[in-house]
């Protein structure tokens, strides 16, 4: 399956969960979540967080593919598409998970690539910790209040309980570590 939509779908169902109790579960819109699964709209990293927790699913379970990862992803966007079995166009990011497929992982360690956008994104909270690190290019990142840049080699590391949100504001495509940890 190459498309995010279509594997919550398939997972929501599976688990005999209706739209509506998955939008009490996240907090986001049951309209939301409709067009996500028939993808007329994009997910940005805060709702497949959420979606995941609600769905009790790793993150990487929506970007799995059938390849191993590569040492190396290109930050040149039409390479990424072909090297990649999902949907890009209905997204602005790109996950590629680092690790072997581990059954209830402690933590998930994943490389993403964000591309540009002019939208900043709404803070949220979910569970878990968050640890980012970046390799290229410039992030945006919002802590509560506090708005910073973290250019390659900076880092920040934070309970997920805090409001935070991070993305791309830039004209250039942002490489970065991500670990994402349950409690």
């Amino acid at each position: 399956m190459d498309d995010i939509g279509q594997k919550i779908r398939e997972i929501r169902l599976s688990k005999g969960l209706k739209l509506k109790e998955v939008a009490e579960l996240t907090g986001l819109s049951q309209g939301f979540l409709s067009q996500v699964e028939t993808s007329k709209s994009s997910v940005t990293l805060q709702s497949i967080s959420k979606i995941a927790d609600a769905l009790e699913v790793s993150r990487a379970y929506f970007f799995e593919t059938e390849e191993k990862p590569a040492a190396k992803i290109e930050i040149d966007k039409e390479k990424i598409e072909s090297k990649s079995h999902f949907n890009f166009h209905n997204s602005s990011f790109v996950y590629q998970s680092l690790s072997k497929k581990l059954e209830n992982p402690l933590f998930e360690p994943m490389l993403v690539v964000l591309m540009p956008t002019d939208e900043e994104v709404n803070a949220s909270i979910h569970n878990g910790q968050e640890f980012v690190y970046v390799l290229e290019g410039t992030l945006t990142v919002i802590i509560e209040d506090e708005k910073v840049q973290l250019e390659k080699g900076e880092s920040f590391h934070i309970n997920s309980t805090t409001p935070h949100t991070w993305f791309n504001n830039t004209t250039q495509p942002v490489k970065l570590l991500y670990i994402y940890a349950k409690h």
